[in-house]
């Protein structure tokens, strides 16, 4: 069986390039102002793949995500599979929040998309978090954009 990975770009490939550009673009123009500004965008060269993390809920109307805050993210990606994003966030080096949800329209669980910045093991303070764009494989997982955020007390 061929590995059409290594295959050259083809007129085909270069439309998805154009597209997933064009997609990029309007997904930057669509972010809440500021979240550029604060590091809320992530890419993972040569994927075709974006992932912004925005606020859900921000209950001191800072524009930052603070501790009870929650997240969801934008996504774009010209995967053909479906896409997930994992969130996991420490404490200290601890881990205190790791959730997973689909990005893709079918998703069974829309309400899994937001993440409450908080947990059992998350009981208050600041934590450093890092939202994964993945898809699953036989083999584990392909990573397709990373982001990472502080999380404020």
């Amino acid at each position: 069986m061929r590995d059409h990975r290594l295959a050259p770009a083809s007129r085909r490939g270069r439309a998805q390039n154009l597209l997933v550009a064009g997609v990029s673009a309007a997904l930057l123009l669509a972010l809440p102002a500021g979240v550029l500004a604060k590091g809320g965008i992530g890419t993972t060269s040569g994927s075709g793949s974006t992932v912004a993390m925005v606020l859900a809920s921000d209950a001191d109307a800072n524009g930052l995500p603070n501790w009870d805050d929650s997240v969801t993210y934008k996504v774009a990606t010209t995967a053909t599979t479906q896409p997930y994003v994992s969130t996991q966030c420490t404490q200290n080096g601890q881990l205190v929040l790791s959730t997973s949800a689909g990005f893709y329209p079918s998703y069974a669980w829309p309400s899994a998309q937001t993440v409450p910045l908080s947990s059992m093991a998350w009981a208050g303070g600041a934590a450093d978090c890092t939202a994964k764009l993945y898809y699953p494989t036989r083999r584990g997982t392909t990573t397709l954009a990373t982001i990472t955020f502080h999380v404020g007390a």
